[in-house]
């Protein structure tokens, strides 16, 4: 069930107090993305090779996007935002998008957090 994007955007963004997406998926992307390639580009020392066309962002510690800081669900912030691959980019926040039932939520759940739309 969609939502008007006003009845859906917060005041602040949740994004910063979450972080699920990062620790819940891989983000892999075509390697001419990274700064080897595109000046700019996303670090390449971030990321490691998947095959000949494609890197991904390299995992810390319990499987995080190594460039994630904070504590998810609290407070958390990508340290490459302004350079981010374009996965992350298009990445699509269940409360930006009224859905229910998002990736966004799928990775919510995996981390013991409620989704950010519950059934009525």
């Amino acid at each position: 069930m969609a939502r008007r994007p006003e009845e859906v955007m917060p005041e602040q963004n949740p994004c910063m107090h979450c972080g699920a997406c990062c620790i819940g998926y891989r983000a892999s992307f075509y390697w001419a993305e990274a700064d080897d390639a595109t000046e700019g580009g996303v670090p390449v020392r971030m990321t490691v090779r998947v095959d000949a066309f494609r890197r991904a962002m390299r995992r810390g510690r319990r499987w995080r996007c190594i460039a994630l800081r904070g504590t998810p669900g609290r407070k958390v912030y990508c340290r490459i935002y302004d350079r981010r691959p374009s996965v992350c980019r298009s990445f699509e926040p269940a409360w930006q998008t009224g859905v229910e039932g998002t990736r966004c939520d799928e990775a919510r759940a995996r981390l013991g957090l409620s989704p950010f739309f519950q059934p009525p």
